[in-house]
């Protein structure tokens, strides 16, 4: 029996988020609907998920001084890694010593948070196909490496960056160096290595969320959101559908390649698969152990969205995956760099019918930083992305 404590009190269940960005926002504002006392984490002040917490705390993630002493004062029952710039193994050494409990498990937040973790068990010890691939240290290396066995058109990326960053495609030898440059500019710890991946003949990409909660029977089981399509621009998410229509052998075919990678990371909550498809074939690409940037749809097509089932499963309480009606996200772009920005054209945003916005209230605004996010449902997924497209373009992020 799953018992929750009232916040702000000597019994609260209390969780802290390492990341508090719009992703992280929505699990805190889950997991406050369900009780529990918030501790909000980020490296910059009035981050998305600092406004909306019970606690906010600044730190670099990535120290693990800083990180063990944040934990050891607040002594949070569960913490819940949302970026990859964070010292994993202080998570480690404090899931050991019973400190506390990392979702879903301190060992899947390390393997996750480094792309060539992930894929050496996926491709080299569950067996799971993937693309070809090698890690690189150096330019040299990566021309070796696409000169040998990889080939072009290849896809570079950095081994920890997120939301696209430092991804580039190299279709010939004089976008090499280029490539190299952006992958180390892109990646969330400076120098880093990369995975240089041969491109696959896919005909569109999904994101899989994929569930591991608790059953009636107390016992681990996992579940699957309908599968997720999306169109990504320079590697990052522009827009994302659901469901995205697959014939069932691919469908089937996902599903366990998401339940053996997501099975064998272990731990509770919601994890965000990434597959390439061509036919009934399927590729294994990316997981994240969290809520997936794609998966904000799920906030106008699921009866509980991709955040309350992360907080619903986290805490060990019943989850349910049912789809309620099609739909569709479309981006919001700061479109200016400046600090405190005002939207322009939100009511008019909001005239396109069965739409919804959520607005991020970053502080500081980029041209290509995403600000917020349109939703539209509607009984056909062509409908919804039209919508949602529509609304996302009224929405006019000005500087003052």
């Amino acid at each position: 029996m799953t018992t929750i404590g009232t916040p702000l009190s000597p019994r609260a269940t209390k969780v802290m988020l390492l990341g508090s960005g719009e992703l992280g926002r929505e699990v805190l504002i889950a997991l406050q609907r369900l009780g529990v006392e918030t501790i909000a984490v980020d490296r910059y002040e009035n981050a998305p998920g600092h406004q909306v917490a019970h606690h906010a705390r600044t730190i670099a993630m990535s120290d693990p001084d800083q990180l063990r002493a944040l934990i050891e004062a607040e002594r949070p029952d569960l913490v819940v890694p949302e970026i990859e710039a964070i010292a994993t193994p202080v998570l480690e050494a404090l899931e050991a010593e019973g400190v506390t409990t990392v979702i879903p498990t301190a060992r899947a937040t390390r393997l996750t948070m480094d792309r060539e973790g992930i894929r050496r068990l996926a491709a080299e010890t569950l067996g799971v196909p993937t693309s070809p691939y090698r890690f690189c240290d150096s330019l040299a290396e990566l021309q070796a490496a696409i000169d040998d066995e990889i080939g072009y058109p290849c896809v570079v990326k950095p081994v920890m960056s997120s939301s696209g960053k430092g991804q580039s495609k190299i279709n010939g030898p004089d976008e090499v160096a280029a490539a190299w440059e952006y992958a180390m500019a892109g990646g969330r710890v400076s120098h880093t290595r990369i995975i240089v991946e041969g491109f696959v003949d896919f005909d569109y990409e999904i994101t899989l969320l994929t569930v591991r909660a608790r059953g009636a029977d107390g016992e681990i089981a996992t579940q699957f959101c309908e599968p997720i399509g999306h169109r990504q621009v320079g590697g990052d998410y522009v827009e994302s559908w659901q469901p995205h229509p697959m014939p069932a052998t691919a469908l089937e075919r996902a599903q366990e390649i998401a339940g053996a990678v997501t099975g064998n990371l272990g731990g509770q909550g919601i994890f965000g698969v990434e597959l390439f498809v061509k036919g009934d074939q399927v590729w294994f690409s990316e997981v994240s152990p969290r809520p997936h940037d794609t998966g904000m749809v799920t906030m106008v097509t699921q009866w509980q969205n991709e955040f309350e089932l992360h907080a619903r499963a986290i805490l060990g309480l019943p989850v349910d995956t049912t789809l309620r009606a099609p739909g569709a996200s479309a981006v919001i772009y700061g479109g200016v760099d400046a600090t405190g920005v005002v939207f322009d054209g939100v009511d008019a945003a909001l005239q396109v019918p069965h739409t919804d916005i959520r607005l991020f209230g970053k502080p500081e605004s980029f041209v290509k930083r995403r600000m917020g996010v349109a939703l539209a449902f509607d009984d056909d997924v062509q409908t919804a992305r039209r919508n949602a497209a529509e609304a996302a373009s009224r929405v006019k992020p000005r500087a003052v």
